[in-house]
């Protein structure tokens, strides 16, 4: 029975655990964290990361933690509309909004007894011989496999030691995120289902500055979050601040104080512990492989650890999802030696281009939002003419992908 050991139990490295050991693989998650937990934020998921969910067997109760997002479109900050779209529904495909904790639950649930956790595991060595099988050490105990998934995110040690040509790199902002929760947001709910006029998200988009939320609803309530309130997410050029959360709340709304209804009624609601600050980063150039050898089987990224990129197009977790069915369906039926490393070569070959060109994309993208006031109208053209680059516009983004 082929044995792989998973660095990383974020989302895709939860997927890809629970997913293999499905497939009669012994498996090892390595966690560095002292328990496996998420954060209190949420996630949106396009139609193809919920179709991964389903290749992962993890599509029975999906409904019943996730809401549709559907949005008129975007706006200014004075609450014109920049891009208008009549049919938020009509067009193209929808995606849906989960609370990261809910998701979190449904990963873990799918995870069998076959696989072993380990947590407090801070993997510091990567064995690089081609000769040797690969295997990860915390410097006081080595994990040796037929395969080692690097899911460790940005920061990745595994893909440091395998593609060092992959360079951490600012976006040049800074995002805050928050779920107000359901129990304090049942007059934003209220309020945000009249002003949506049909909706259930929206966006604005400034110079530079940029605000999204979405409906959870209500707890319990049918086909919403079991958690429900309101998502929230704004960015801002410029490092990360180092203030309090309760200064950095008030420099939120200071930043988008003229901003129209409801975006200064979601901050001022917002509870400090609630805040989730983070510098905005993503690797570059993307790394050459997916998947490297070691011998007879080897080592494959996915998620944040291959292909990190700012999440101007909402597609992180999403695309850590499909990275975990793509290679957990890859590795079915295989054994160490010949199969296993054609599996390894099959998966990056069919991942990394079609991730690159959403890499390019969203570079694309970060560098129209980033446009200073000067070239606001050129900033607002470009939205204008290419809605779905930064919209809910699925449509739009699924001939993104194509291009």
């Amino acid at each position: 029975m082929p044995a792989a050991v998973v660095v990383g139990a974020g989302v895709g490295g939860l997927a890809v655990a629970g997913a293999l050991a499905q497939r009669d693989w012994n498996v090892t998650l390595l966690e560095r964290g002292d328990r496996l937990r998420a954060d209190h934020a949420a996630l949106l998921l396009w139609p193809s990361a919920l179709a991964a969910l389903h290749r992962l067997g993890l599509g029975p109760g999906l409904a019943e933690i996730s809401t549709p997002v559907t949005a008129r479109g975007i706006r200014r900050p004075d609450g014109q509309w920049l891009v208008r779209q009549d049919d938020p529904a009509a067009g193209g495909e929808q995606p849906v909004v989960v609370h990261r904790e809910d998701l979190h639950d449904a990963l873990v649930a799918g995870l069998s007894g076959r696989i072993e956790i380990r947590t407090g595991i801070a993997v510091r060595v990567v064995r690089t011989a081609t000769s040797q099988a690969p295997a990860v050490s915390d410097g006081a105990t080595t994990w040796e496999a037929d395969l080692v998934v690097g899911a460790d995110g940005v920061d990745s040690v595994v893909r440091r030691r395998l593609a060092p040509e992959a360079s951490v790199v600012s976006a040049g902002c800074t995002a805050w995120r928050a779920v107000i929760p359901w129990y304090r947001a049942t007059d934003l709910v209220e309020k945000l289902d009249r002003l949506s006029t049909g909706g259930t998200g929206g966006e604005t988009v400034g110079s530079g500055h940029r605000f999204r939320y979405a409906l959870l609803g209500h707890r319990g309530s049918a086909g919403t979050s079991t958690r429900g309130g309101v998502y929230w997410t704004a960015t801002v050029p410029g490092a990360a601040r180092p203030e309090s959360p309760i200064a950095q709340l008030a420099l939120l709304r200071r930043w988008f104080a003229d901003w129209h209804t409801p975006i200064g009624d979601l901050i001022a609601a917002t509870d400090p512990d609630e805040l989730i600050q983070h510098p905005v980063t993503e690797l570059w150039p993307v790394p050459r492989a997916f998947a490297f050898h070691a011998g007879r089987g080897g080592y494959a990224l996915l998620g944040d650890a291959a292909h990190a990129m700012a999440h101007h197009l909402s597609t992180g977790a999403g695309l850590a999802l499909e990275d975990a069915a793509a290679l957990a369906e890859a590795m079915r039926g295989v054994t160490a030696g010949p199969s296993l490393i054609n599996a390894l070569d099959g998966y990056s070959q069919a991942r990394r281009p079609a991730v690159a060109r959403i890499v390019r994309q969203s570079r694309r993208v970060g560098a129209v939002l980033a446009s200073t006031r000067g070239s606001a109208r050129t900033r607002d053209a470009a939205l204008g003419l290419t809605p779905g680059l930064v919209g809910r516009a699925s449509s739009a983004l699924r001939n993104l992908r194509r291009t």
